[in-house]
């Protein structure tokens, strides 16, 4: 049939309109390519002959830089030109990930840039996978900055990253034996194409020497800190762009340099050692992330790294505020700084030293600014997490700032005692200074004393704060304390990680849900579309082929993607409980081997995650992991049922491919261990159901998405504590548990080390006689979780179907939603909208 005029009519601006798109997209990729062969003629030095991948690799980066860098330029001058009340996050970790992908996204360029690479017979994700990754981090804290960052810069608001450009990120683990073994993580070995060096902005940092005193003009006595030691920060800059929007915000990275020349004098007389000393031992500081601190030179190099970041990062704060303002009395309603976990602590008394000693501000003054700008994030309920520098250390070190400390102690107890007038015991818990043993200062309450906020990551952490670790704190102020729960950035764990369900969802409920992450609600009516359920187990199916495919590649194991993929993959901490896991497999191995494992549900058990190099109670923990599985793999009873897989190097791009290829997510910490986690988010947001107990994160996700969406087990935190205040015996939780005796019996055997029978007998006694962290008392409850689990996964459709609420229910837990958190209840900081390029 003919169309009428009217359809005729209405087809035209449509037409026309995609065939605007169709030229801009062309327009799109032309730029690409044209900038692509540009860098790598004009910047690599290369043609498409000589080019090696990095190469491309590198000229496809500068192309997408070429984009950021205008909107960069533009984003810094109208935050100078607004006089904008800017945010300053300070971390010691920042784990980006890598960066062309997310560029290209966030750009909104990806297709474009897709498909001028397949034209060119180059495969864009091949490019990508040729990029570094900078290890600036340990694990969740410096992800979670990571995701800060992404989300700040797409919220509009004026922020900056500020930390240290390590020269060796954390160590490459290989696994050689079951045992991990550390190797350097040399990320600067090739060009990195997103940091500019800005040695411009190069800052004097100071360390030792000594105070002198003085009266001034007006017989106030003044202090100087003389003859010290010098080192230079200079300065590295990354660009963060915003999704869907021209903001491109900065992280600024530390590296550090000698101030002293090189000794020629010693070099021409033969000693060529000495004539770089200096050199290296001022460059140490910005050397390795994470010095191993169990000998005082580490602790002292640790304290450095974090004085030296501190130092030039406030340093350079003032410098900025200081260009439109003449001096630092309006610095409070200019600057929000956020000290991400304790290590910025020192960043407390450096601002007073600058205040007052430069500035030449009177200290009530200069205190109220302080407490005025400072917020922090506690990331711990650990007791050993929660920072303490020895007072010899931080006297030889920063002797002005042990006088300060002492100084805003000496105030405080006043106040204290003001407050609670006699309560000596009082005194001595909230003093900054720990007199139990040898003197320790404790970070973690400088940090709450000189912060106008102070929160936790989730709400039982939080409240965990509030009722132990910070009480009388909270009881004193208790309107500083507040809940700000983490989350993660869905642009990198779903829609860049996980392409095909992004798909997926996009054609079902619009794209709008990539910025506004509470929209993923609406995928809810489709949990019992038959035709959606289908296509969601497709995708699932094939991220799991992929993943199985990389795993044959990589650790020359197979393992059967129609099997459950049952995933913990987190730094290894005896907390975290990879050993709980570890038992259950031996558990299911038994029934196997005593013939009851007919219709068990099969499963691959994949772990990853790294052990810090001198927690040795950790790397065990990984041999015990490889030693299950190089018998159960084996084994022709069990292979077809049981695979155990640990995958070596956990990182942010291998972690890309696991989440969305995961079916359950193991979220199994002590009750009352973990302060959050974000690692079930992003389990939960790739379809894994999770099970777990009633630990960080895991209770608000919980009540998200339903309890009977959750596998729970074990006991809460409350429980934790009572059963260890009523002499908690787990020898004789053993002695009535035959299943887990069963299972501690054949490691003792030595039968999952039969070179050496006992090797797991240390930690095992562990458990048997204390069980700090309760696998005994939770083994019986989480074995028959997990039967659980193995019931649902048998009917797929109600799998599938639960698997859908799970992420159509995870809206809150967007670290955008953390972020306008903070932006709204401690920052009080308004976006800034960037203009596009010719509409200023």
């Amino acid at each position: 049939m003919a169309p009428s005029a009217k359809s005729k009519t209405r087809a035209v601006p449509h037409e026309a309109a995609a065939s605007a798109k169709a030229d801009e997209a062309r327009h799109g990729k032309e730029v690409i390519q044209e900038a692509f062969f540009e860098h790598l003629r004009f910047t690599l030095g290369k043609d498409k002959y000589s080019a090696t991948p990095y190469d491309k690799y590198l000229a496809l980066s500068f192309a997408a830089r070429n984009q950021l860098i205008s909107r960069w330029i533009r984003t810094q001058q109208t935050y100078y030109l607004q006089d904008a009340r800017r945010i300053y996050y300070i971390s010691m970790e920042f784990l980006m990930g890598r960066s062309l992908g997310n560029a290209l996204i966030n750009l909104g360029i990806a297709e474009s840039a897709r498909s001028a690479m397949y034209d060119l017979g180059m495969d864009l994700a091949e490019l990508r996978s040729q990029e570094l990754e900078a290890g600036l981090g340990n694990g969740g804290l410096g992800r979670l900055a990571a995701c800060f960052l992404d989300s700040m810069a797409t919220l509009e608001l004026p922020a900056y990253g500020y930390g240290i450009r390590y020269d060796y990120g954390m160590f490459h683990q290989k696994i050689r034996d079951g045992y991990q073994h550390e190797h350097p993580d040399n990320w600067l070995r090739l060009p990195n194409p997103w940091e500019i060096a800005r040695p411009e902005y190069t800052v004097p940092i100071h360390f030792k020497g000594r105070v002198s005193s003085r009266k001034n003009a007006q017989g106030v006595t003044v202090f100087e800190w003389v003859d010290t030691e010098t080192v230079l920060a200079c300065p590295y800059d990354t660009p963060i762009p915003g999704y869907g929007n021209e903001t491109v915000n900065t992280l600024r990275l530390w590296s550090a340099k000698s101030s002293d020349e090189f000794g020629l004098h010693y070099f021409n007389s033969g000693d060529y050692v000495e004539a770089s000393k200096d050199i290296s031992l001022s460059e140490s500081i910005s050397k390795v992330l994470y010095p191993n601190d169990n000998s005082m030179n580490g602790k002292e190099l640790r304290l450095k790294q974090q004085y030296f970041m501190c130092a030039a990062t406030l340093s350079d704060i003032l410098r900025r505020h200081k260009k439109f303002h003449k001096d630092c009395s309006e610095l409070a309603e200019k600057a929000a700084i956020q000290l991400n976990d304790t290590h910025p602590a020192i960043s407390i008394p450096e601002l007073m030293r600058l205040l007052v000693d430069i500035e030449e501000m009177s200290w009530e003054h200069a205190w109220d600014i302080t407490t005025r700008v400072f917020a922090y994030t506690n990331h711990t309920l650990l007791p050993e997490a929660l920072e303490k520098w020895g007072v010899d250390l931080l006297g030889r070190l920063l002797p002005r700032h042990l006088q300060i400390i002492y100084e805003i102690n000496y105030r405080f107890l006043k106040q204290v005692s003001w407050k609670y007038p006699g309560d000596a015991e009082r005194l001595k818990r909230m003093s900054l200074i720990d007199e139990s043993g040898d003197r320790q200062i404790r970070m973690a309450y400088l940090a709450v004393v000189g912060s106008h906020a102070v929160n936790g990551v989730a709400a039982l952490h939080t409240e965990l704060l509030r009722s132990q670790v910070l009480k009388d704190f909270n009881d004193m102020t208790p309107e500083k304390f507040h809940n700000k729960t983490n989350g993660v950035t869905p642009r990198r764990w779903l829609y860049k990680a996980n392409p095909g369900l992004s798909s997926l969802i996009t054609e079902k409920i619009g794209g709008g849900w990539v910025k506004d992450f509470g929209r993923i609600r609406e995928l809810e009516k489709f949990a019992d579309d038959a035709e959606f359920l289908s296509r969601w187990r497709d995708i699932k199916r094939h991220n799991k082929g992929k993943l199985a495919d990389w795993i044959r590649f990589t650790q020359d194991i197979e393992v059967d993607p129609e099997s459950m993929f049952d995933v913990q993959i987190k730094r290894i901490h005896e907390y975290k409980r990879q050993a709980l896991n570890a038992l259950h497999i031996v558990h299911l191995y038994n029934q196997i081997k005593s013939g009851n494992g007919k219709g068990m549900v099969p499963r691959t058990f994949v772990f990853g995650g790294k052990a810090a190099p001198g927690y040795m109670t950790a790397k065990l923990i990984i041999k015990m992991i490889n030693s299950v599985a190089s018998v159960v793999n084996a084994d022709p009873d069990s292979r077809d049922l049981i695979k155990v897989v640990f995958l070596e190097d956990y990182r942010v791009s291998l972690a890309e491919k696991i989440f969305p290829a995961s079916d359950l997510s193991e979220q199994i910490s002590t009750a009352g261990t973990e302060a959050s986690g974000t690692g079930n988010m992003k389990f939960a947001i790739n379809g894994a159901l999770t099970i777990g107990t009633l630990d960080g994160a895991n209770i608000e996700i919980r009540e998200q998405v339903g309890e009977e969406n959750f596998f729970l087990f074990g006991m809460t935190a409350e429980e934790v504590r009572n059963r260890k205040a009523s002499g908690y015996n787990p020898a004789l939780v053993l002695a009535q548990d035959p299943a887990l005796k069963a299972v501690i019996d054949l490691f003792r055997s030595g039968y999952f080390s039969p070179d050496e029978p006992g090797l797991f007998r240390p930690f095992l006694d562990g458990l048997e006689h204390h069980d700090e962290y309760m696998l005994f008392a939770d083994f019986a409850d989480y074995a028959a979780a997990q039967g659980r689990v193995s019931d649902l996964y048998r009917d797929s459709d109600a799998w599938t179907r639960k698997a859908v609420l799970n992420l159509a229910r995870m809206g809150m837990f967007s670290s955008d939603r953390t972020i306008e958190e903070y932006r709204n209840d401690v920052w009080k900081t308004p976006s800034i909208p960037i203009a596009r390029a010719g509409e200023e």
